[in-house]
């Protein structure tokens, strides 16, 4: 490859970007806060973004191309909006790369915990790993099966769309029931 095809765009950017606008909003939803206990908190809302942005990636990866290639873009966008965010909130540019490994980090370890328990149909490490790390181990009520269950179903909704065009539409949390 020339050094003129490293300059070449990424053709999924967009496309990604609008899939990671569709994570977000769907981690944004007030059920997840206000009725489930998820904090309101900087890392409460990274979890959830983060959830949702691996029940993403996850779907496009089992799709045929471009659906790994999308799934780059997806995470390409998540982690670019956690870069400008951080420096919106005034983080230094010289610790931004580091505060962002360190999100990178936490969502691959999530990501893999999330996955092996979905993979497995292991309804309790599913709930364990939801416990760990976002209520940090100290869930209010019965958050934990809840949340497991609108996991699963928004794994399963996913896999019924078209995510290679562009589109994504996640449940309403408060429409699924354990």
């Amino acid at each position: 490859m020339s050094v003129f095809g490293l300059l070449r765009p990424d053709p999924h950017e967009r496309t990604g970007y609008v899939l990671y606008a569709a994570a977000v909003a769907a981690a944004r939803d007030p059920y997840l806060y206000a009725v489930l206990g998820v904090p309101d908190t900087l890392d409460g809302r990274f979890d959830l973004v983060g959830l949702h942005v691996f029940l993403l990636i996850r779907r496009l990866q089992a799709e045929p191309p471009p659906g790994p290639a999308l799934a780059q873009s997806v995470f390409d966008a998540m982690f670019n909006d956690m870069d400008v965010n951080l420096r919106e909130m005034g983080v230094g540019d010289l610790s931004v790369g580091r505060k962002v490994k360190v999100m990178w980090e936490a969502f691959h370890g999530r990501s893999i915990a999330y996955a092996q328990a979905l993979d497995a149909g292991d309804d309790a490490a599913l709930r364990a790993a939801l416990v760990r790390n976002v209520w940090r181990g100290a869930p209010p009520g019965d958050g934990p099966p809840r949340l497991a269950a609108i996991m699963r179903a928004q794994d399963g909704h996913l896999a019924t769309q078209r995510l290679a065009a562009g589109q994504a539409a996640f449940l309403p949390a408060a429409q699924v029931r354990p």
